[in-house]
């Protein structure tokens, strides 16, 4: 099983990046995918998530209307969009993939920071 999250970088505040995770390893349509931020001293958090066919989706309210999680399950792969972006984004981003409350699968992060 494999999760690798790319895409991550430096970016200015109002800027914009795209995260993607490429899965592989196990049955990529019938799980779960969110993607999760850890900030420096702080606990992570969820940022978003969509379920398995993509017709349900959740954030966090702090990201909501500037941050959007997509998939395409013919590709194996998440997304997160990410625009006007502000230096509280600042984190290290981990997708993670999750099924049945039994399997759950974690990439090894992307940082993203938000800095002028």
């Amino acid at each position: 099983v494999q999760l690798v999250e790319s895409g991550g970088g430096l970016v200015q505040p109002g800027g914009s990046l795209r995260l993607s995770c490429a899965a592989s390893g196990f049955t990529f349509s019938s799980y779960r995918m969110s993607w999760y931020r850890q900030a420096p001293g702080k606990e992570r958090e969820l940022v978003a998530a969509i379920s398995s066919t993509g017709g349900s989706t959740n954030y966090a309210a702090s990201v909501k209307g500037r941050l959007t999680i997509s998939r395409v399950n013919d590709k194996n792969t998440v997304y997160l969009t990410m625009n006007s972006l502000k230096p509280d984004d600042t984190a290290v981003y981990y997708c993670n993939a999750y099924f049945n409350r039994k399997y759950e699968y974690w990439g090894q992060g992307t940082q993203v920071t938000v800095s002028s």
